[in-house]
């Protein structure tokens, strides 16, 4: 028998307390259109719940700006994960957020950029994929639906991207803060929300976007320091 007190064989102080306070933590899972926590599945549903925003894809960030953060998005992306390629001169990929379970799979997808603004200082671009009414494009460019609005492509497109031999057209919208354009590919919203609101001026020329996912890829990918904009 051990003495009351001791530790269990085999095991340092460190590993049990690492046991007891890391190892059972579980990351919080929060609304892709607010900073709420949501509810786990149940019984009574199988989707989670926002208080506010009802049945969602929960966020999940924290994915780090490396080969294995980026290998944790495209495994159970079922939404295009965008990068333009080649990167504006300069830019490094600086984090992953997605939205979905593994019930479900990825349904929004962030890529996020940080690089210089063309007008001088630093920049911050999101690249936003994702299927209709997930929320996480409108969350990222300060919306309170979960898509571009009412009066959403209601004149000529400000800018075009580029992705498989054919350009497909943005707009602008509104926003209280930075520069965001959305459109649609595939079936899916794209959305390119940059800060601060210069940074826009990317968007002069054509983007010419890849799609993660594709097969036969060796793209040898910059990392950066985990962007400012993605949830903590």
């Amino acid at each position: 028998m051990s003495k009351r007190g001791s530790l269990p064989s085999g095991k340092s102080l460190t590993q049990q307390i690492l046991g007891i306070t890391v190892g059972d933590m579980r990351p919080v899972l929060r609304c892709p259109r607010c900073e709420c926590a949501v509810r786990e599945p149940s019984i009574w549903s199988s989707a989670y719940h926002c208080e506010q925003h009802g049945e969602v894809h929960p966020l999940r960030s924290g994915l780090s700006p490396s080969q294995e953060g980026l290998d944790a998005v495209l495994r159970e992306a079922e939404v295009p994960v965008w990068l333009p390629w080649p990167l504006p001169q300069g830019w490094l990929v600086t984090g992953f957020a997605v939205a979905g379970d593994e019930r479900t799979g990825t349904r929004g997808c962030s890529v996020a950029l940080s690089g210089p603004n063309p007008v001088g200082g630093p920049a911050e671009m999101m690249l936003i994929s994702e299927e209709p009414g997930v929320g996480l494009g409108a969350r990222f460019a300060g919306l309170g639906g979960p898509d571009p609005g009412a009066h959403f492509a209601s004149g000529p497109p400000a800018a075009v991207v580029e992705f498989g031999n054919h350009e497909f057209p943005l707009w602008n919208v509104d926003t209280p803060g930075p520069a965001a354009f959305a459109g649609e590919v595939s079936g899916n919203w794209l959305w390119l929300v940059l800060w601060p609101h210069t940074a826009g001026l990317l968007m002069v020329e054509p983007l010419e976007l890849r799609d993660l996912r594709d097969p036969g890829q060796d793209l040898d990918l910059p990392f950066g320091a985990p962007s400012p904009q993605l949830p903590s």
